[in-house]
């Protein structure tokens, strides 16, 4: 395992960390299993959410003594300064630690995200204060569309970005990824397998080695997990003619009806909350079904206000038939939900 500096920060993490995720299916014993296992065979990057469940609370049991062997990356999605103070409260509380290494603000990806979280009371006046007294060390962002990453680095004003990059969704890869050499951020790779829909492991991460600024944070369900992707690390990276082919498999059969979660189609007129109701499928496989009608009640719920008025098929950049995949989506979930009440 290699170590690297996080963007300017004086963090120094693992090159790859682990996405805490998939953690929120499993007991507490199993998920302090394989958090242990994975401080173990050298991973030092935790990164999780307040929105992700009991997500903290395992990370803390599992690292209980152990806060100087790993940097803790979290999130809040609240815009307020109250609200996000409350929730870094709770973090800190749930990590069992007395700072978060990485506090980050949780998917700005429209301008009313933005003008609520710096406006007066906002999210980042908060951190800003939190950081100031110890509590945060840095402030990353956190966002799905390429326009407002871009916005969002060129401020000036974090210390990272998190943002989607694998072998399909390759927005990044260019100007992204130069801003943030630029302003010297540390660039944490959300969805290192497309959110589920990249089943080789082995081309995914060849992809993302051949961009070695890129910090991937795949979420491990199993300690065997844990040790195909440290493996792989162990190895020369070579993109061989085959990986290419294969790679390019994936783009030609995701690419038309992959949601990339660029949000262009909201805000919907009848408040059908789009992007999280087109993954739908992609979180019942990785939390479980029974888990995922819970974690996506309402976005799922929202899809019975669509009128196929076709706003949302106008503004999308890919021509994804959204109306039709929303009501597959929908189909599975009233699926998922009678299968629960069984």
């Amino acid at each position: 395992m290699k170590y690297v500096s996080l963007g300017r920060t004086d963090l120094t993490i693992s090159e790859f960390g682990f996405g805490c995720i998939p953690i929120i299916r499993y007991s507490q014993n199993d998920a302090v299993k394989v958090l242990k296992y994975a401080l173990e065979r050298g991973i030092t990057f935790f990164d999780t959410a307040n929105a992700y469940r009991d997500s903290e609370e395992k990370i803390g049991i599992a690292f209980a003594g152990k806060r100087d062997k790993v940097v803790l990356a979290t999130k809040t999605l609240k815009r307020g300064a109250d609200e996000a103070l409350g929730h870094l409260e709770n973090s800190l509380r749930m990590l069992r630690t007395d700072h978060i290494d990485l506090y980050q603000l949780h998917q700005i990806a429209q301008e009313k995200d933005w003008q609520e979280v710096t406006g007066p009371s906002g999210a980042l006046e908060a951190v800003m204060k939190a950081k100031a007294a110890g509590k945060v060390r840095y402030v990353g962002v956190t966002s799905h569309s390429l326009q407002m990453a871009l916005r969002l680095v060129r401020t000036g004003l974090f210390d990272t970005i998190q943002f989607p990059f694998n072998l399909i969704e390759e927005g990044a890869k260019d100007e992204l990824l130069a801003a943030t050499r630029e302003m010297g951020m540390g660039f944490i790779c959300m969805k290192p397998f497309g959110g589920g829909v990249i089943d080789n492991a082995v081309v995914a991460f060849k992809y993302l080695r051949d961009h070695p600024d890129v910090i991937p944070i795949p979420g491990f369900e199993s300690c065997e997990q844990v040790d195909e992707i440290v493996s792989l690390y162990s190895e020369e990276n070579i993109i061989n003619e085959q990986d290419l082919r294969i790679m390019e498999g994936y783009r030609s059969e995701l690419g038309k009806r992959f949601c990339r979660r660029c949000e262009y189609c909201q805000p919907c007129p009848q408040g059908v909350m789009i992007t999280p109701a087109m993954g739908y499928p992609i979180v019942a496989s990785r939390m479980s079904p029974a888990v995922a009608v819970e974690f996506c009640k309402n976005p799922m719920e929202s899809v019975l206000l669509c009128v196929k008025c076709s706003a949302c098929l106008e503004r999308c950049p890919y021509d994804l038939p959204i109306v039709d995949i929303l009501k597959a989506n929908y189909a599975l979930y009233e699926k998922h939900l009678k299968e629960k009440q069984v």
